[in-house]
């Protein structure tokens, strides 16, 4: 019983933590902030410069910003595509990891045995490491490309730097790793030993145990023959034991 209050109170803190994640990888979709750049023109008048997966951003110190989607989404760059792709697929499998380990917990008691809601456990679970590698994927891709284009001496385009939204996807990115390991863990543990028991020891039966004579027979591979009981050999009447051994004396006499 405490060790699964244990596991009960481990899922609910793994679920939490992976909601926590999801909840923060979700929120970096719709912030512009991934890159950014600050270019001042003169003392009273700063461009700001910045951008996410979606649109280009431009603001000043007066106040003024204006955001525009990318105009061709052909003409985007591969790895722009891979991004929103990875995006997405962290966003939807976080969902379905969150639904899955809800079902299945212990503490919600929806659905059949110890075993099943186990198994539905560990599913969330890699539904969830699922969602965790998609956006570190994703946050990890765009940081490299922003900082190869920052340190290159060669490029002279515009260069940006990293924005807060990488850094709050990371964040939500290991949460979810993290639930998801120990969750899967656990709940792997559980649901995915052997139901198989082992094959019980067939008990003596009264025969077997009070017979001497219990034999394989020489061709034989699962033919057995039982013999008489040992209370049956001392049955012998007295008659037939002096008849024995008065013919043992005649023959011994005859021969003499």
């Amino acid at each position: 019983m405490k060790h699964r209050t244990m596991v009960m109170y481990m899922e609910i803190g793994c679920f939490v933590c992976c909601l926590c994640g999801w909840i923060l990888v979700c929120s970096t979709l719709p912030t512009e902030y991934w890159t950014f750049s600050e270019v001042g023109t003169i003392v009273l008048t700063t461009s700001n410069y910045y951008s996410n997966l979606w649109r280009d951003c431009i603001s000043d110190t007066t106040g003024v910003s204006d955001c525009k989607d990318y105009p061709s989404m052909l003409a985007l760059p591969g790895y722009l595509h891979a991004c929103r792709a990875l995006a997405v697929c962290a966003v939807i499998t976080g969902f379905f990891g969150g639904v899955l380990t809800l079902v299945g917990m212990k503490c919600t008691k929806i659905g059949g045995s110890e075993i099943a809601n186990s198994r539905v456990t560990f599913a969330g679970a890699l539904t969830y490491l699922a969602s965790g590698f998609c956006g570190m994927i994703t946050y990890s891709w765009w940081a490299h490309r922003v900082i190869s284009e920052h340190l290159d001496p060669n490029f002279r385009a515009q260069k940006f730097e990293l924005g807060a939204a990488v850094f709050v996807g990371w964040g939500g990115a290991i949460l979810l790793l993290s639930g998801g390991t120990v969750l899967s863990f656990f709940s792997g543990k559980e649901g995915l030993k052997s139901n198989s028991p082992k094959r019980p020891r067939r008990a003596a039966t009264y025969a077997t145990a009070r017979t001497r004579r219990t034999y394989m027979l020489p061709g034989s591979s699962s033919r057995v023959t039982l013999g008489p009981p040992l209370f049956y050999e001392g049955r012998k009447s007295r008659a037939t034991r002096v008849m024995t051994r008065t013919g043992q004396t005649f023959s011994r006499d005859s021969f003499v």
